[in-house]
């Protein structure tokens, strides 16, 4: 009998949610089906597209997609929708035996760092199931609300990354005070230091004399550092976790060096280096592109020294709305009264492509995935124009501002590249693959949303690679089980307009 070699996650959440919060339990045992089949369906899209070196070759037929690992085994399971939202993956068959389980099913792979991503990928299903029994009903947001409240109400996390409500290191108890969905207010702690780098104006409520006081969230006071904290303020945490809207005020982003997803979040003394050039820069380039885009203004950035203690703030996305607007974060789309799909879509698509692309030809590439990107949305629910948050994985290419007469900003690192594959990875993978497909949910819905667009998109240099060829993502299991290669991994989707079995 085939024995994980992880423990029985499920069985430990429920253990403790019985303990702090039993009210809870039987919502939970209720949502774990589909908190199953919802990680196993982002699973098999990896498994389907990703280049994972133990696969040998795919093969499509009438019931599916055979998926032959190169040790000879079949891994069979539904024909994959790579740009699909809902949980259309109930079981995949290793040989004769079905798994409805995603950490199971890795185990049985038995491949290089299963074992660690397994263990994630039970604890994003037990924290899915934790984030669902404890959606609010009937309690969806009203017409002028901040965008904090959408983002609250954004249950299911990442909507492609198996490891979607992966948090490992907290606690139930823990999920429950400072994830977002579970709509909380989270008290902040100080850390005062002396010889802080700063970049950009340190409000003044953040300082003591001379002293800089930096933002930290109570995880990582609890789990990570060792320096004294005064009590500090709440906030409301928003869908990355780490960032904070604080009341009437800006939004703070802290170190909080946990795993989330794909990576060990923290704020890299480059970051907060960069962090007041790259605002600045933003600001001029929105200017001159004369387009419905607002960037976030970066207004400090500070840090210890060490990436575990920083800090950084910006503006809330808000103050872009006007009366009668919302300003909402594309990730909640799904969860709005939106006018009729189709031809809203189209609306939407055609606003971020013609933004997305003028400003990758000026030299910009963002990224503009469901998080980062917010709409402002008018009184009829329109889609108008767009906010963009946090700049430090944004890049830059010197060589595209030069031939557009733009100042090239004092910059260095990985933000600067003028490598042409890299440029359009970043943005294609994050909008197309990212934002534009998951708000609109299908293969089938995204390429009739680019069929209605294309002819009116600006004609860059960039445009034939969007519309015909395969597009980039993220290799986000394959990132996950390659530790010991730094930075992304990339992979490609079929091209929407290809239609059914493009590749």
């Amino acid at each position: 009998m085939h024995r994980p070699s992880t423990p029985d996650t499920e069985d430990a959440f429920a253990e403790e949610l019985s303990a702090v919060r039993p009210d809870l339990s039987a919502r939970y045992a209720a949502a774990l089906p589909g908190a199953r089949a919802a990680v196993l369906t982002r699973l098999w899209r990896a498994l389907a597209y990703e280049p994972l070196p133990w696969v040998a070759r795919r093969e499509a037929d009438r019931d599916g997609l055979t998926v032959r690992l190169t040790d000879g085994r079949p891994l069979h399971g539904p024909r994959p929708d790579p740009y699909a939202t809902s949980a259309y993956v109930t079981e995949v068959r290793l040989g004769e035996r079905a798994y409805e389980r995603p950490e199971l099913l890795v185990d049985a792979l038995d491949v290089p760092h299963g074992g660690a991503f397994a263990a994630e990928l039970g604890n994003s299903v037990a924290s899915l199931a934790l984030s669902r029994a404890d959606r609010a009903s009937g309690d969806g947001p009203g017409t002028s609300e901040a965008s904090w409240v959408w983002e609250q109400r954004i249950v299911d996390g990442h909507p492609y990354h198996p490891n979607c409500r992966s948090r490992l290191g907290f606690s139930v108890a823990e999920q429950l005070a400072y994830g977002p969905e579970h709509r909380t207010s989270v008290e902040l702690s100080l850390a005062a230091v002396d010889d802080a780098l700063v970049t950009g104006e340190w409000p003044k409520w953040l300082r003591d004399g001379e002293r800089v006081l930096i933002p930290v969230h109570p995880w990582q006071s609890a789990h990570v550092l060792d320096a004294p904290v005064q009590e500090g303020f709440g906030a409301r945490p928003l869908m990355s976790l780490r960032t904070l809207a604080v009341p009437d005020g800006p939004h703070v982003k802290t170190a909080l060096s946990a795993r989330l997803t794909s990576s060990v979040r923290d704020i890299s003394v480059y970051s907060v280096e960069t962090a007041d050039t790259v605002s600045t820069f933003m600001e001029e380039i929105t200017v001159r592109l004369d387009a419905p885009l607002h960037i976030t203004r970066t207004l400090g950035a500070a840090t210890a020294g060490f990436p575990d203690l920083a800090a950084v703030v910006r503006e809330s996305p808000d103050g872009y709305a006007g009366a009668g607007e919302r300003c909402v974060p594309v990730a909640a789309l799904p969860l709005t009264m939106l006018p009729e799909k189709a031809s809203w879509l189209a609306e939407f698509t055609r606003l971020v492509l013609t933004v997305g692309l003028r400003l990758l030809e000026l030299g910009v590439a963002l990224e503009a995935h469901g998080q980062n990107l917010l709409v402002i949305l008018d009184r009829a629910g329109s889609p108008v124009r767009l906010v963009y948050r946090d700049l430090a994985d944004i890049r830059v290419s010197p060589a595209r501002l030069a031939r557009h007469g733009i100042p090239v900003p004092r910059l260095s690192g990985r933000i600067v590249t003028d490598d042409e594959t890299a440029l359009r990875r970043k943005l294609f993978g994050s909008l197309v693959g990212g934002a534009l497909g998951a708000t609109a949910g299908s293969a089938a819905a995204l390429r009739e949303a680019l069929e209605t667009v294309a002819p009116d998109l600006p004609p860059t240099a960039d445009l034939p690679a969007l519309l015909g060829e395969p597009l980039p993502t993220k290799a986000l299991t394959l990132m996950r089980l390659s530790p010991e290669t730094p930075g992304d991994l990339w992979t490609r989707l079929p091209q929407p307009l290809f239609g059914p079995g493009s590749s």
